[in-house]
């Protein structure tokens, strides 16, 4: 997400405009309306915007000043509705995974499908800057997304192997790990089930739109070529996690799951 979001963000809080109340998150299925970037009518003010998302997550401050989201926010019911369809779907794929010799696996993306990055979005007024960001991740200090441990701890109660397939950067390792285990995130946290970014040395299995001497992935080449890579391994992923629709696209997934968030776009 972050990393991969410095060319293709739309940044600043005007990006969630097309976003903000219109959105419908769905179980099993991106179903939210998309950014078109072009509109006829006038956009939603920005001042009422900032209030509205705000109020969505039940924002508050903590005796830290970190900025969290409420557990009785429409933001968490949201996930909660999500949550519980993905942990009944889970429940059929492994019964079907059982019947037909399969091994189930399930994706999630990292940024704002486990560790909740409202803090840094409010108090940069939705500016993404890339300095600030990678400092902000190297705290390794953001507190979850609602519910998505859990789910992770349920997908493993019930045999389902899980990975992680996130846009961080490949030096940002250490960092994303120490905080999933913060929030109580500690299932294959090795590198064969943490997939981030490596530009440096890109793996073979993305070799058609990246090498040593250039990157060229999209974002859903390169999470989609990740995905197909766990696939060959000999996995079947029953259900794809992530918040932005270019975690979900490109194939290699039985089911995805839009988490919601509408502080940022990523194409």
């Amino acid at each position: 997400m972050p990393t991969l979001r410095k060319t293709t963000r739309v940044v600043g809080v005007a990006a969630a405009c097309a976003l903000a109340g219109a959105a419908v998150y769905g179980t099993g299925v991106a179903s939210a309306d998309r950014t078109t970037g072009h509109t006829t009518a006038e956009p939603h003010n920005i001042g009422l915007l900032v209030s509205e998302i705000k109020s969505y997550y039940g924002a508050s401050q903590d005796a830290d000043g970190v900025w969290q989201a409420s557990a009785d926010s429409a933001y968490a019911d949201d996930l909660a509705r999500i949550e519980a369809g993905a942990r009944k779907d889970i429940d059929k794929a492994v019964k079907k995974a059982k019947a037909h010799g399969e091994k189930p696996a399930v994706v999630f993306d990292i940024d704002d499908t486990l560790l909740l990055s409202l803090d840094y979005e409010i108090k940069t007024n939705y500016v993404y800057n890339s300095a600030s960001w990678a400092a902000y991740v190297a705290q390794a200090n953001r507190p979850a997304v609602p519910g998505t441990p859990d789910l992770i701890k349920y997908a493993t109660s019930k045999g389902v192997e899980v990975f992680y397939n996130s846009g961080l950067k490949e030096t940002q390792r250490a960092s994303a790990v120490e905080n999933l285990k913060k929030v109580g995130v500690d299932v294959n946290l090795d590198a064969d089930h943490v997939f981030l970014k490596d530009t440096a040395n890109p793996p073979a299995y993305l070799s058609e739109c990246a090498t040593a001497a250039a990157w060229n992935c999209t974002t859903v080449q390169y999470k989609s070529g990740t995905r197909k890579h766990i696939e060959d391994q000999g996995y079947d992923i029953v259900g794809n996690f992530g918040d932005q629709y270019s975690d979900l696209e490109g194939g290699y997934a039985d089911r995805t799951y839009k988490l919601p968030n509408p502080t940022y776009y990523v194409s």
